[in-house]
Protein backbone atom coordinates (compact mmCIF):
# COMPACT_ATOMS: atom_id res chain seq x y z
CA UNK A 1 0.00 0.00 0.00
CA UNK A 2 1.14 3.39 -0.95
CA UNK A 3 -0.31 5.76 1.55
CA UNK A 4 -1.84 5.57 4.71
CA UNK A 5 -4.73 7.82 6.37
CA UNK A 6 -4.41 7.99 10.38
CA UNK A 7 -7.41 9.32 12.32
CA UNK A 8 -7.09 10.60 15.18
CA UNK A 9 -9.69 11.48 18.06
CA UNK A 10 -9.27 13.51 21.25
CA UNK A 11 -6.94 11.50 23.79
CA UNK A 12 -8.57 8.66 25.96
CA UNK A 13 -12.23 10.01 24.37
CA UNK A 14 -13.65 6.76 22.90
CA UNK A 15 -14.94 8.46 20.45
CA UNK A 16 -13.65 7.30 17.27
CA UNK A 17 -16.52 4.82 15.81
CA UNK A 18 -17.15 2.56 13.66
CA UNK A 19 -19.29 4.76 11.52
CA UNK A 20 -16.47 7.24 11.56
CA UNK A 21 -13.53 4.66 9.99
CA UNK A 22 -17.09 3.35 7.50
CA UNK A 23 -17.69 7.26 6.26
CA UNK A 24 -14.13 7.50 5.76
CA UNK A 25 -12.99 4.48 3.98
CA UNK A 26 -16.38 5.07 1.51
CA UNK A 27 -14.84 8.38 0.85
CA UNK A 28 -11.62 6.59 -0.23
CA UNK A 29 -13.35 3.76 -2.21
CA UNK A 30 -15.50 6.30 -3.94
CA UNK A 31 -12.55 8.18 -4.66
CA UNK A 32 -10.89 5.24 -6.45
CA UNK A 33 -8.74 3.61 -3.29
CA UNK A 34 -8.43 0.09 -2.81
CA UNK A 35 -8.11 -0.46 0.86
CA UNK A 36 -5.84 -2.46 3.68
CA UNK A 37 -7.18 -3.30 7.01
CA UNK A 38 -7.96 -1.30 9.90
CA UNK A 39 -4.81 -1.23 12.43
CA UNK A 40 -5.13 0.43 15.71
CA UNK A 41 -2.77 2.48 17.33
CA UNK A 42 -5.16 3.41 20.57
CA UNK A 43 -8.51 1.22 20.54
CA UNK A 44 -10.87 3.40 19.59
CA UNK A 45 -8.72 6.95 19.60
CA UNK A 46 -6.28 6.48 16.68
CA UNK A 47 -6.01 4.44 13.64
CA UNK A 48 -4.46 3.76 10.29
CA UNK A 49 -5.80 2.48 7.36
CA UNK A 50 -3.50 1.86 4.26
CA UNK A 51 -4.84 2.37 0.40
CA UNK A 52 -3.49 2.62 -3.01
CA UNK A 53 -4.84 3.05 -6.20
CA UNK A 54 -5.28 7.36 -5.80
CA UNK A 55 -2.51 9.98 -5.53
CA UNK A 56 -2.00 11.97 -1.65
CA UNK A 57 -3.91 14.80 -3.66
CA UNK A 58 -6.90 13.23 -4.53
CA UNK A 59 -6.65 11.55 -0.91
CA UNK A 60 -6.78 15.03 0.81
CA UNK A 61 -9.80 16.36 -1.60
CA UNK A 62 -12.15 13.60 -1.12
CA UNK A 63 -11.54 13.69 2.55
CA UNK A 64 -12.32 17.31 2.65
CA UNK A 65 -15.68 16.39 2.24
CA UNK A 66 -15.90 13.77 4.56
CA UNK A 67 -17.53 15.28 7.52
CA UNK A 68 -16.59 13.34 11.00
CA UNK A 69 -15.20 14.50 13.96
CA UNK A 70 -11.57 13.19 13.60
CA UNK A 71 -8.57 14.68 12.48
CA UNK A 72 -7.98 12.75 9.03
CA UNK A 73 -4.60 13.19 7.58
CA UNK A 74 -3.05 11.14 4.71
CA UNK A 75 0.77 10.49 4.09
CA UNK A 76 3.42 8.25 2.89
CA UNK A 77 2.89 4.59 4.13
CA UNK A 78 6.90 4.87 4.12
CA UNK A 79 9.35 7.05 6.38
CA UNK A 80 6.83 8.09 8.64
CA UNK A 81 9.11 7.91 12.06
CA UNK A 82 11.01 10.90 11.88
CA UNK A 83 14.89 11.48 13.02
CA UNK A 84 14.18 15.26 14.16
CA UNK A 85 11.34 17.03 16.36
CA UNK A 86 11.70 20.92 16.12
CA UNK A 87 8.82 22.50 17.79
CA UNK A 88 7.51 25.94 18.29
CA UNK A 89 6.73 26.39 22.03
CA UNK A 90 3.94 29.12 22.83
CA UNK A 91 0.55 27.31 22.58
CA UNK A 92 2.04 24.53 21.06
CA UNK A 93 4.18 22.48 23.95
CA UNK A 94 2.57 24.82 26.28
CA UNK A 95 -0.78 26.13 26.35
CA UNK A 96 -0.57 29.77 26.63
CA UNK A 97 1.32 32.77 25.37
CA UNK A 98 4.15 33.06 27.70
CA UNK A 99 4.55 37.26 27.05
CA UNK A 100 0.94 37.32 27.59
CA UNK A 101 1.20 36.16 31.00
CA UNK A 102 4.61 38.39 31.48
CA UNK A 103 2.37 40.84 30.69
CA UNK A 104 -0.39 40.63 33.09
CA UNK A 105 2.18 41.73 36.13
CA UNK A 106 2.55 44.85 34.39
CA UNK A 107 -1.13 45.56 33.59
CA UNK A 108 -1.07 45.27 30.57
CA UNK A 109 -2.03 41.69 29.41
CA UNK A 110 -5.05 42.77 27.22
CA UNK A 111 -3.16 45.18 25.54
CA UNK A 112 -0.18 42.52 24.76
CA UNK A 113 -2.89 39.74 24.14
CA UNK A 114 -4.39 41.55 21.47
CA UNK A 115 -1.28 42.41 19.79
CA UNK A 116 -0.16 38.68 19.89
CA UNK A 117 -3.50 37.29 18.67
CA UNK A 118 -3.34 39.44 15.67
CA UNK A 119 0.59 38.87 15.08
CA UNK A 120 -0.02 35.15 14.97
CA UNK A 121 -2.65 35.04 12.78
CA UNK A 122 0.02 36.55 10.33
CA UNK A 123 -2.16 40.29 10.16
CA UNK A 124 0.62 42.03 12.21
CA UNK A 125 4.81 41.76 11.23
CA UNK A 126 6.27 40.17 13.90
CA UNK A 127 9.18 41.90 14.32
CA UNK A 128 7.12 45.10 14.81
CA UNK A 129 4.88 43.23 16.99
CA UNK A 130 7.64 41.61 19.48
CA UNK A 131 8.62 44.81 19.65
CA UNK A 132 5.51 46.84 20.51
CA UNK A 133 4.72 44.55 23.07
CA UNK A 134 8.49 44.35 24.66
CA UNK A 135 8.56 47.90 24.83
CA UNK A 136 5.07 48.07 27.56
CA UNK A 137 6.91 45.97 29.63
CA UNK A 138 9.78 48.45 30.42
CA UNK A 139 10.82 48.69 34.14
CA UNK A 140 9.42 45.33 35.18
CA UNK A 141 11.65 43.61 37.47
CA UNK A 142 13.05 40.63 35.71
CA UNK A 143 11.80 38.56 38.59
CA UNK A 144 8.71 38.81 37.41
CA UNK A 145 10.01 35.97 34.74
CA UNK A 146 10.01 33.54 38.00
CA UNK A 147 6.41 34.64 38.89
CA UNK A 148 5.14 33.93 35.05
CA UNK A 149 6.81 30.66 34.95
CA UNK A 150 4.81 29.17 37.78
CA UNK A 151 1.82 29.78 35.40
CA UNK A 152 2.87 27.85 32.41
CA UNK A 153 1.09 24.64 31.95
CA UNK A 154 2.68 21.86 29.14
CA UNK A 155 -0.23 20.67 26.67
CA UNK A 156 -2.05 17.59 27.01
CA UNK A 157 0.99 14.94 25.65
CA UNK A 158 3.69 16.91 25.38
CA UNK A 159 6.11 14.77 27.97
CA UNK A 160 5.17 11.58 25.73
CA UNK A 161 5.78 13.53 22.45
CA UNK A 162 9.58 14.32 23.15
CA UNK A 163 10.08 11.47 25.72
CA UNK A 164 8.73 8.28 22.59
CA UNK A 165 10.51 10.38 19.94
CA UNK A 166 14.29 10.60 21.90
CA UNK A 167 13.59 6.69 22.98
CA UNK A 168 13.58 6.24 19.31
CA UNK A 169 16.91 8.08 18.89
CA UNK A 170 15.59 11.26 17.49
CA UNK A 171 16.69 14.78 18.52
CA UNK A 172 13.93 17.21 19.69
CA UNK A 173 14.41 20.80 19.37
CA UNK A 174 12.13 23.97 20.47
CA UNK A 175 12.28 26.65 18.72
CA UNK A 176 10.19 30.18 19.72
CA UNK A 177 9.83 33.20 18.92
CA UNK A 178 9.20 34.02 22.49
CA UNK A 179 12.19 34.04 25.02
CA UNK A 180 14.88 31.89 25.75
CA UNK A 181 14.01 32.27 29.78
CA UNK A 182 11.51 29.45 28.97
CA UNK A 183 12.50 27.50 26.51
CA UNK A 184 15.43 26.81 28.50
CA UNK A 185 13.16 26.11 31.15
CA UNK A 186 11.15 23.83 29.61
CA UNK A 187 14.35 22.02 27.53
CA UNK A 188 15.05 20.97 31.01
CA UNK A 189 11.82 19.58 32.45
CA UNK A 190 10.72 17.99 28.97
CA UNK A 191 14.19 16.98 28.28
CA UNK A 192 14.55 18.69 24.56
CA UNK A 193 17.93 18.38 23.10
CA UNK A 194 18.05 21.95 21.95
CA UNK A 195 16.08 25.56 22.73
CA UNK A 196 16.51 28.54 20.76
CA UNK A 197 14.37 31.72 21.39
CA UNK A 198 14.35 35.68 21.96
CA UNK A 199 16.29 37.85 24.32
CA UNK A 200 14.66 40.09 27.00
CA UNK A 201 17.60 42.79 27.54
CA UNK A 202 17.99 44.14 30.89
CA UNK A 203 19.87 46.97 32.97
CA UNK A 204 22.20 46.52 35.40
CA UNK A 205 19.23 47.02 38.36
CA UNK A 206 17.99 43.37 36.98
CA UNK A 207 14.66 45.60 34.97
CA UNK A 208 13.31 45.09 31.85
CA UNK A 209 14.71 47.47 29.20
CA UNK A 210 11.64 47.08 26.76
CA UNK A 211 14.30 45.73 23.94
CA UNK A 212 14.96 42.27 22.95
CA UNK A 213 18.59 41.53 21.46
CA UNK A 214 18.91 42.17 17.91
CA UNK A 215 18.04 40.33 15.54
CA UNK A 216 15.04 38.97 16.21
CA UNK A 217 13.89 35.27 15.69
CA UNK A 218 11.52 34.94 13.55
CA UNK A 219 9.56 33.07 11.13
CA UNK A 220 13.32 32.54 8.99
CA UNK A 221 15.14 32.03 12.25
CA UNK A 222 12.85 28.26 12.64
CA UNK A 223 13.53 27.35 8.96
CA UNK A 224 17.42 27.90 9.76
CA UNK A 225 17.18 26.19 12.81
CA UNK A 226 15.22 23.07 11.29
CA UNK A 227 18.33 22.91 8.10
CA UNK A 228 20.65 23.60 10.48
CA UNK A 229 19.82 20.87 12.91
CA UNK A 230 19.12 18.45 10.34
CA UNK A 231 22.44 19.23 8.70
CA UNK A 232 24.15 18.18 12.00
CA UNK A 233 22.22 15.24 12.63
CA UNK A 234 23.30 13.51 8.87
CA UNK A 235 19.48 14.06 7.38
CA UNK A 236 17.27 16.19 5.61
CA UNK A 237 13.75 17.82 6.43
CA UNK A 238 12.69 15.65 5.18
CA UNK A 239 13.22 13.57 8.20
CA UNK A 240 11.75 16.28 10.62
CA UNK A 241 8.19 16.50 11.90
CA UNK A 242 7.44 20.25 12.80
CA UNK A 243 5.03 21.61 14.71
CA UNK A 244 3.23 25.23 15.59
CA UNK A 245 -0.15 27.25 15.83
CA UNK A 246 0.81 30.25 14.53
CA UNK A 247 1.99 32.15 11.43
CA UNK A 248 5.46 32.29 12.28
CA UNK A 249 5.51 28.75 11.57
CA UNK A 250 3.98 28.41 8.47
CA UNK A 251 7.93 28.20 6.07
CA UNK A 252 9.03 25.56 9.04
CA UNK A 253 5.72 23.53 8.47
CA UNK A 254 5.97 23.63 5.03
CA UNK A 255 9.54 22.42 4.22
CA UNK A 256 9.42 19.57 7.09
CA UNK A 257 8.51 15.65 5.38
CA UNK A 258 5.75 15.86 8.42
CA UNK A 259 4.62 19.97 9.28
CA UNK A 260 1.90 19.65 11.58
CA UNK A 261 -0.51 23.28 12.32
CA UNK A 262 -1.87 22.14 15.69
CA UNK A 263 -4.88 23.63 17.09
CA UNK A 264 -3.60 26.63 14.87
CA UNK A 265 -4.74 29.91 14.09
CA UNK A 266 -7.36 30.53 11.30
CA UNK A 267 -4.65 31.87 8.60
CA UNK A 268 -2.32 28.66 9.70
CA UNK A 269 -5.32 26.18 8.97
CA UNK A 270 -5.80 27.14 5.81
CA UNK A 271 -2.44 27.12 4.48
CA UNK A 272 -1.36 24.01 6.38
CA UNK A 273 -2.34 20.63 4.44
CA UNK A 274 -1.86 18.56 8.05
CA UNK A 275 -3.66 19.97 10.92
CA UNK A 276 -4.22 18.48 14.18
CA UNK A 277 -7.66 20.24 15.72
CA UNK A 278 -8.73 16.87 17.65
CA UNK A 279 -6.22 15.16 19.15
CA UNK A 280 -3.58 16.37 21.51
CA UNK A 281 0.30 16.33 21.30
CA UNK A 282 0.52 12.63 20.98
CA UNK A 283 -1.30 12.82 17.93
CA UNK A 284 2.22 13.33 16.51
CA UNK A 285 3.36 10.50 17.36
CA UNK A 286 0.32 8.33 15.51
CA UNK A 287 0.91 10.29 12.56
CA UNK A 288 4.65 8.21 13.13
CA UNK A 289 3.14 4.79 13.39
CA UNK A 290 3.65 4.58 16.82
CA UNK A 291 0.58 2.59 19.13
CA UNK A 292 -0.19 4.12 22.66
CA UNK A 293 1.33 1.09 23.95
CA UNK A 294 4.75 2.41 22.67
CA UNK A 295 4.80 5.77 24.05
CA UNK A 296 7.21 6.95 26.90
CA UNK A 297 6.74 9.46 29.99
CA UNK A 298 3.62 10.82 31.00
Amino acid sequence: MDLVLTLITAPNSGALTPDMIDKATTTLKAAGAHLGDVVWLAQDEACDIAFKGITLGQADQALEKCNIDADKVVQAATGRAKKLLIADMDSTIVTGETLDELADFAGVKDRVAAITARAMNGELDFEAAIDERVGLLAGMASAMLNEAWKRVEYTSGARELVATMRANGAFAALVSGGFDFFTSAVRRELGFDFDQANVLLTHADNTLTGKVQKPVLDRQAKVDALEMLAAQNGITAQDAIAVGDGANDLQMISIAGTGVAFHAKPSVQKQARIRINHGDLTALLYLQGYGRDQFVGG
